[in-house]
């Protein structure tokens, strides 16, 4: 089994202890959370003076790189033993991303050294794992788009 108690820390919340909720990936070995962590931003363009009379573009001799806000799409997954407790973390957990604290969601990711000042997005792609309509063990797995103003890479 796998340790997922301290993984994922957000506003100060472990996400799998309070929520049952963790980083998954849509198939064995996969990396589309990683890849989206350190995916570099774009930088913003640079000002440039074109004059009819001269050839390209004209450039400061020194040209200040500052970074785009950027995106970043995470993929998650929920587990509880029944129904009920299912819907409640689900619902708890889409507030706490969504709400934040005053909208901000600062999500510390022990295992990289990092943490990241996000907003939510929006949730896309929610796939129940299991049927809700039945008592036993419950899972579903959903992606959840957060904007980093400010981004870190």
């Amino acid at each position: 089994m796998y340790q997922l108690d301290g993984l994922v820390i957000i506003n100060g919340t472990d996400i799998w202890k309070e929520f049952g909720a963790f980083l998954t990936e849509e198939k064995k070995g996969g990396r589309e959370n990683l890849n989206a962590i350190l995916k570099a931003s774009k930088v913003k363009s640079h000002v440039g003076v074109d004059i009819r009379e001269h050839n390209g573009t004209k450039y400061s001799a020194k040209l200040d790189v500052r970074n785009q806000e950027r995106d970043i799409t995470l993929h998650f997954a929920i587990f509880a033993p029944t129904v009920e407790e299912w819907i409640d973390r689900y619902s708890k957990f889409l507030t706490l991303v969504k709400q934040g604290k005053d909208g901000w969601v600062t999500m510390r990711l022990p295992s990289l050294g990092l943490t990241m000042r996000l907003f939510y997005v929006e949730n896309t792609d929610f796939k129940s794992l299991t049927y809700l309509w039945e008592e036993g063990v419950q899972a579903g797995r959903f992606k959840v788009k957060f904007r980093e103003p400010e981004p870190t890479f």
